[in-house]
């Protein structure tokens, strides 16, 4: 892939006794779709958690549009400089914040006078339809309601990659066709380049480019997804 957006050069990385991720590679282009598949404790929130800068890769590099982020034993970019937005499996939202408190606080450090941040989190809330929440607190909201507050939160930024981790693992069936529906014609409004993470074949084939099947640790296949629309 020319003029790749990230990649990935034979990352590894040992957790404890043991190799979570071990050797993988891959190139993502801007605006593309990643799925990484695979069953539990094979390696794909490890390797999200490498993207963003939150674990060190043992061996390898990874490369954001030409510039090294990771390599052997050191973050050359630290995980606030990779504008990296991250939906975590269980939210992680601060629960004693607002809706509108959680978005101020991503945009805390942002170079934006008031007014700028203020319509940005307003243009966000909008844009995943949870603007009346915006003085709820996450623990008076549905899983639904929730999930749309994590990925707004993981948006506000305008992050150049997305990341999402297992992010329909804890709805119902029903909630879940609908959500990712919505995920899918957002990340096409916004062509944000995303990689996605999950152990829902259902789920990878509703919103991914490629799907990249993981086992132990490794990347055993990519697999072009013929149910969305081609990319590039």
């Amino acid at each position: 892939m020319n003029n790749a957006f990230l990649q990935l050069e034979q990352v590894s990385k040992r957790l404890g006794s043991r190799m979570a991720v071990d050797g993988v590679s891959c190139e993502l282009a801007q605006g593309e779709v990643l799925t990484l598949f695979g069953p539990s404790g094979c390696g794909k929130t490890t390797v999200l958690r490498l993207i963003a800068g939150l674990e060190i890769p043992d061996a390898g590099k990874i490369v954001f549009e030409g510039q090294c982020a990771a390599e052997e034993g050191r973050n050359i970019v630290p995980p606030h400089g990779r504008g990296i937005g991250f939906v975590f499996q269980d939210l992680a939202l601060w629960p004693h914040m607002t809706i509108l408190g959680n978005l101020e606080f991503v945009l805390g450090s942002a170079d934006l006078s008031w007014n700028d941040r203020r319509e940005r989190i307003l243009e966000t809330l909008r844009l995943t339809r949870i603007e009346r929440f915006a003085h709820s607190h996450p623990g008076q909201l549905s899983g639904g309601e929730q999930q749309r507050v994590a990925l707004a939160r993981a948006l506000v930024s305008h992050p150049r990659l997305l990341l999402l981790d297992e992010p329909m693992s804890s709805l119902d069936a029903e909630l879940k066709v609908e959500l990712l529906a919505e995920l899918k014609q957002l990340q096409q409004r916004l062509g944000v380049t995303t990689i996605h993470v999950t152990h829902d074949r259902a789920e990878a084939e509703g919103l991914a480019h490629r799907i990249a099947v993981m086992r132990h640790g490794q990347i055993v296949r990519f697999e072009a997804n013929r149910a969305v629309a081609k990319f590039g």
